[in-house]
């Protein structure tokens, strides 16, 4: 993508979010807001017909909500990366968006500085975890329900080698490739060939999947 704008699709309900995001994104000369929607069948065609890079998809829409829109969306723009827009109040919606694919997620009322770096990192094929968002999110309770999937995901994840588990780690901690392998002392380069590893031997899609299940496990 080097040389092209990072292309990018709005999707809410509310024209001053879609406004103010507008705005936000424009004032970094890499970004392009090509498209704008204001339910989720919109979001679809719109990701589809701009060839949309990006799309910050809000969860609560009419006509189709961001959960339903997120697997059509993935099929109509497979290879737009979508980022949920949410509020705390959201928290199992936010989950199950993630689990099926999402590349990130951000309180809507994100610093402007964050929301431009989630873009730029969905666009670069990383995961976007808001700091602040995750210790709402991914904290879930100790319900059996929880437990299971507890159990589950150890259960994978012991299928890694101890350098594998350790990247997994640090993917679960929301770290980039770069601060992964500042961490480990590796390079970024390495740190992507083992993020690549992890995530065929998980049979996960995207690096949010592999934090998830990170988290599951107590990595």
């Amino acid at each position: 993508m080097a040389g092209q704008p990072i292309r990018v699709v709005i999707a809410d309900d509310e024209p001053l979010i879609r406004a103010g995001i507008r705005m936000i994104l424009i004032s970094d000369p890499e970004i392009e807001v090509v498209g704008e929607a204001a339910d989720g069948r919109a979001a679809v065609e719109a990701a589809r017909a701009h060839a949309a890079d990006v799309v910050l998809l809000d969860i609560q829409m009419p006509v189709l909500d961001g959960l339903s829109a997120l697997p059509e969306l993935r099929r109509a723009a497979p290879a737009a990366r979508v980022i949920i827009l949410t509020t705390f109040g959201e928290r199992e919606n936010v989950l199950r968006a993630l689990e099926h694919g999402g590349a990130g997620f951000l309180l809507k009322d994100t610093a402007p500085a964050e929301l431009i770096r989630a873009v730029r990192a969905a666009a670069a094929g990383d995961a976007y975890l808001s700091p602040a968002a995750t210790r709402h999110v991914v904290e879930r309770l100790a319900t059996g329900r929880e437990a299971a999937r507890a159990e589950e995901a150890r259960a994978r994840v012991a299928a890694l080698s101890e350098k594998e588990r350790d990247v997994l780690a640090l993917l679960g901690e929301g770290l980039s490739n770069a601060d992964a392998g500042k961490r480990l002392h590796m390079s970024e380069a390495t740190v992507k060939t083992y993020v690549s590893r992890i995530l065929s031997k998980l049979h996960c899609e995207n690096r949010v999947q592999a934090a998830l299940l990170a988290r599951d496990a107590g990595l």
